[in-house]
């Protein structure tokens, strides 16, 4: 937060999950691309009005304005192959067992489900994509912590999230939810780094949040969630 009220804790990028059989990168490298007719009835999607997603469109509104971003949101509704369900890890199964080719899903449950022996299977179905890499980047959301003006125990508080921004804390969510470290200096663990590097969206989150109530509105106004 530029004014120091609020700070992160942990990063994972919201990503394209495709699938390794029938998608590649130089297929779809954008966000944009998921509202192109090459993909009617490719692609899968968990409810829209589930945090990550309005988080997600909220950015969309703060960078491309919100008549942009419905026309896009129409765009990936005519898409769907089915009607919005499931979280992340459903939208991979989804792919694996060739419902549909392509989804939106953070990176760190790709590495929970590359980790766990009854969904790795998902996993190994699919590819992920970090989207827009030629130009803004790919969005990113975060686990962030504050202390409110009401605290009993601030002393104490501070310590806590100063514990959990430390190198130690740092290193147990990256190893144990991996999630990329906020703090410079602190290695993801080794199955996210096998994702490789990418470039990350600088868009100020305070900007994204201030959208969210438009997010939500535009969601309803589309019927995403009743595509399908």
């Amino acid at each position: 937060d530029p004014e120091g009220r609020w700070f992160g804790l942990t990063m994972r990028a919201r990503v394209i999950y495709g699938s390794r059989e029938r998608v590649s990168p130089d297929t779809i490298s954008r966000y944009e691309d998921l509202a192109d007719p090459r993909f009617k009835g490719r692609v899968c999607s968990r409810s829209a009005k589930q945090v990550y997603m309005v988080s997600f469109i909220a950015s969309r509104i703060a960078e491309w304005g919100e008549p942009q971003t419905e026309r896009w949101l129409e765009g990936v509704k005519s898409n769907l192959a089915r009607k919005p369900q499931g979280n992340d890890r459903a939208q991979a199964k989804a792919i694996a067992e060739g419902e549909c080719d392509v989804a939106l899903g953070n990176t760190y449950y790709y590495g929970a489900m590359q980790a766990n022996p009854e969904e790795r299977a998902w996993a190994e179905a699919t590819i992920l994509i970090f989207p827009n890499q030629a130009d803004r980047g790919t969005h990113v959301n975060i686990s962030g912590a504050a202390v409110t003006s009401a605290a009993k125990n601030r002393a104490e508080a501070v310590r806590l999230l100063e514990f959990l921004s430390g190198d130690e804390a740092q290193g147990l969510y990256a190893e144990q939810n991996y999630e990329y470290p906020v703090k410079p200096g602190v290695e993801p663990s080794a199955i996210v780094a096998s994702w490789g590097p990418f470039k990350a969206d600088p868009i100020p989150l305070v900007e994204v949040a201030q959208e969210r109530a438009a997010a939500s509105r535009l969601v309803d106004r589309v019927g995403f969630d009743e595509a399908g």
